[in-house]
C-alpha cells in the first residue's frame, strides 16, 4: 500500500476539476482504498482530489524564484553570443535571420499561452451565480491569483528571451504575424470549446448508468400493464402471477388514440391562451431568464366546465373505465413518439441549452433522462406543459370516470364512501398544485432534468394511470368503511397535507424573502452561496418535511381500499421509494452545493425524512 504523502490539516495547493487553475486548499481526510484526498476550499467546498492534482506552497514560490535566476544568465548568454567577433559576417546575418524566426515562434507562444489564460480565467473565474458542472467553486478572489502561478512560472522566461531578441530584430514582417496571430487565436479558441464541451459532460451517471436506463424503459411500462390487469382480476393477490394477457389487437383501438390526442391538444390550447401572469424562472447557465404563463388553475377551471358540458348532453364518460387499457397503450405510444422527437431535436441544441444530468454522451442514457433542458416551439415549452397540464389534470377527469363508473356498474345512486374519499384527497392535491403552479420551476424537473422518456411517461403515463390506481381498484373491489373511521382517515390527509403545504410554503417564503418580518423567527445556517439553510420551523424538525406529508397523504389515499389486497398500496409503497431515492440525490447535490455549511446543517437536524427513524 502506497504511503500517505500529505497529512490532515496541511495547505496546499489543489487542482481544481477541469482546468488548470491551482487554488488553496486544507486536506480534511485520506482515502486508503481509493487512494483520494478529500480537501477543503476556501469557500468550505469540499472535493476528491488525486495526489497529483495536490502541489505544495513552496513548490510554486521555488519555480518563481528559479524562473527569475536563470533569466540573467541567458540575457548574459544570448548577448555575448550575438556579439562575438570572431564570427563571420554570413554567420552574424544567418544569427540574426534565426533570432528573428525563433522570436516570431516566441511571440506566437506567447500569444497563445496570454489568451488561453484570459479565456480559461474565464471560463473558470469562480463566482457566486456560477453552477458549472462542479457546484460550489470556490468564491475567494485570492484563489485567482494564486491560480495562474504555473502559468506565470512558464510565461516569464520566454518574456524575458523575447525582450532581448526584440533588440537585434530586424523589421516585422506585419502581414505574415497578423495571419500567425489570427491562426493562433483560432487554434486556442477551437481548443477552449473542446474543453469547455468536454467539461460539460454528464459525469456522474443515475438508475444503474446505461443498463439501468435501458431495462427501465420496458419495466416502467410493464409495471403500468400489469398493476392495470391486477385490478381487472376478481382476486388481484400477489400469488395470481402472471394476469391472464389480453390479445394483442384488443389493446390499440384508433378511437381510443384520437380521444388521447384530442385531449392533448386540448390542454395545449388552454396552455396558449392569453390569461394568467407572466414570470421568469431561475436563471440558466448562460444568464438567460426563461418566460413561463402561470394558467394551470385556469385551464383546470375550463376543464371542468368542458366535462360538465359533456356530462350535461349525457356523454358517457364511463367509456374511460371500458377502454382504460387502451388508453394507457395510446398513452405510452404517444410518450414514445414525444421522446424520439425530443432527442432528434436535442442533437441541433447548443450545448448550453443541454440538460446538465442528460449529456453524457451514451444514446440510451441521454435518451431516458432527457437530452434538451428546456425543448420549446416558439414560447410553448414541451416539459413545462407536460409537467401540470394532460397528466395531473387527466388524473382527476379518470378518477371521476371512475366514480360514474362504480356507479353505474353497481346500480347505486350515490358513490360509495370510500370512493368520495379517495376522489376528494386527490382532488386537493391536484387542485393545491395547479394554484401553486409557480412552485414547480425551482423543482429540479425544470431546472436540472432534461425532457427524455423518464419525465413523458411519466407526465404522460405514469401519473394519470398509476396515480389513479385506488380509483379503479375500488370499481371492481368495493369496500365499504364506516364514517368513524372515514373521519380518522380524513384526519390522516388534513395532517399530511398541512405538513406538505406548511413546509413547502416557509421554504418559498424564506426564498423569496429572508428579511421578511414575518420569518424573524426563522433560524439558518449561512452558506458560501449566499443562501441559508433553515434549522427551525419544519426544517428543522425534518431534513425534507414536504416528503413527509407527501407519505401521510399517500396512505390516506390507500386507507379507503381496506386491507384484503396489497395492489392498492403499491402507490405507497412506490411513493416512499421514489422520495428515498430524491432524497438521497439532495443530499448529494447539497453536500457538494453547500460543502460544510450542509454538514453543520445535518448534525443539527440528524433524521432525514422520519423523525426519529430515517
Amino acid at each position: 500500500m502506497p504511503n500517505r504523502r500529505f497529512a490532515d490539516g496541511e495547505v496546499l495547493m489543489g487542482r481544481w476539476p477541469g482546468s488548470v487553475l491551482y487554488y488553496e486548499v486544507q486536506v480534511t481526510s485520506y482515502d486508503d482504498v481509493s487512494h483520494l484526498y478529500t480537501v477543503k476550499y476556501k469557500d468550505g467546498t469540499e472535493l476528491a482530489l488525486k495526489e497529483s492534482d495536490i502541489r505544495s506552497q513552496s513548490s510554486f514560490k521555488h519555480r518563481k524564484s528559479q524562473s527569475s535566476s536563470s533569466s540573467p544568465s541567458r540575457r548574459s548568454t544570448s548577448r555575448s553570443r550575438s556579439r562575438s567577433p570572431g564570427r563571420p559576417a554570413k554567420g552574424r546575418r544567418r544569427s540574426s535571420s534565426q533570432s528573428r524566426e525563433h522570436k516570431d515562434d516566441k511571440k506566437k507562444t506567447i500569444q497563445e499561452t496570454n489568451l488561453a489564460l484570459l479565456v480559461l480565467g474565464f471560463l473558470f473565474k469562480p463566482s457566486e451565480n456560477n453552477t458549472r458542472r462542479y457546484n460550489g467553486e470556490p468564491d475567494s478572489t485570492e484563489g485567482n491569483d494564486t491560480s495562474c502561478i504555473i502559468l506565470e512560472q512558464k510565461l516569464k522566461p520566454d518574456l524575458e528571451t523575447e525582450h532581448v531578441l526584440e533588440h537585434y530584430s530586424l523589421r516585422p514582417r506585419k502581414e505574415e504575424k497578423k495571419k500567425e496571430e489570427i491562426y493562433s487565436e483560432k487554434k486556442v479558441f477551437e481548443s477552449i470549446k473542446t474543453i469547455e464541451k468536454a467539461s460539460s459532460k454528464t459525469k456522474e451517471l443515475e438508475f444503474g448508468g446505461r443498463m439501468g436506463t435501458f431495462m427501465l424503459m420496458f419495466f416502467l411500462p410493464a409495471t403500468v400493464f400489469y398493476l392495470l390487469l391486477m385490478c381487472k382480476q376478481e382476486d388481484p393477490s400477489l400469488m395470481n402471477f402472471p394476469p391472464p394477457l389480453p390479445a394483442l389487437e384488443s389493446l390499440w383501438e384508433a378511437r381510443v388514440f384520437g380521444v388521447f390526442l384530442l385531449w392533448f391538444f386540448l390542454q395545449a390550447l388552454f396552455y396558449l391562451l392569453p390569461i394568467g401572469k407572466v414570470v421568469e424562472g431561475l436563471p440558466l447557465s448562460n444568464g438567460r431568464k426563461l418566460q413561463y404563463r402561470i394558467n394551470g388553475f385556469y385551464a383546470f377551471i375550463l376543464t371542468a366546465a368542458a366535462i360538465g358540458t359533456l356530462l350535461y348532453f349525457q356523454f358517457e364518460l364511463h367509456y374511460l373505465y371500458d377502454h382504460f387499457m387502451q388508453f394507457a397503450v395510446s398513452a405510452a405510444a404517444f410518450s414514445m413518439g414525444l421522446s424520439i422527437y425530443l432527442y432528434i431535436r436535442s442533437l441541433k441544441a447548443p450545448e448550453e441549452e443541454l440538460a446538465p444530468g442528460g449529456n453524457s454522451g451514451y444514446f440510451v442514457y441521454d435518451f431516458f433522462t432527457g437530452h434538451e433542458l428546456n425543448p420549446r416551439i416558439g414560447s410553448f415549452d414541451l416539459k413545462y406543459f407536460c409537467e401540470l397540464r394532460p397528466g395531473l389534470i387527466g388524473w382527476v377527469v379518470i378518477n371521476l370516470a371512475m366514480l360514474l363508473a362504480e356507479m353505474k356498474i353497481h346500480n347505486q345512486s350515490m358513490p360509495s364512501l370510500s370512493m368520495i374519499l379517495v376522489n376528494s384527497f386527490q382532488l386537493l392535491y391536484v387542485v393545491d398544485a395547479l394554484w401553486n403552479e409557480e412552485a414547480i420551476l425551482t423543482t429540479m424537473d425544470i431546472t436540472h432534468d432534461g425532457f427524455g422518456f423518464m419525465l413523458a411517461f411519466g407526465d404522460l403515463v405514469w401519473v394519470p394511470f398509476v396515480y389513479s390506481l385506488q380509483a379503479f381498484y375500488l370499481v371492481g373491489h368495493p369496500t365499504a368503511i364506516s364514517w368513524p373511521i372515514a373521519a380518522a382517515i380524513t384526519i390522516l390527509n388534513c395532517i399530511g397535507y398541512y405538513v406538505f403545504r406548511s413546509a413547502n410554503s416557509q421554504k418559498n417564503n424564506f426564498r423569496r424573502n429572508p428579511a421578511d418580518p414575518k420569518l424573524a423567527y426563522l433560524k439558518f445556517i449561512p452558506t458560501a452561496t449566499g443562501k441559508g439553510l433553515l434549522v427551525t420551523g419544519w426544517w428543522g424538525f425534518v431534513r425534507h418535511p414536504n416528503y413527509l406529508g407527501d407519505i401521510i397523504m399517500a396512505l390516506a389515499w390507500s386507507l379507503p381500499c381496506g386491507f384484503n389486497h396489497i395492489l392498492p398500496y403499491f402507490y405507497v409503497i412506490y411513493f416512499i421509494c421514489l422520495l428515498v431515492h430524491r432524497e438521497a440525490r439532495d443530499e448529494h447535490h447539497c453536500k457538494q452545493k453547500y460543502g460544510l455549511a450542509w454538514e453543520r446543517y445535518c448534525q443539527r437536524v440528524p433524521y432525514r425524512i422520519f423523525p426519529y427513524i430515517y
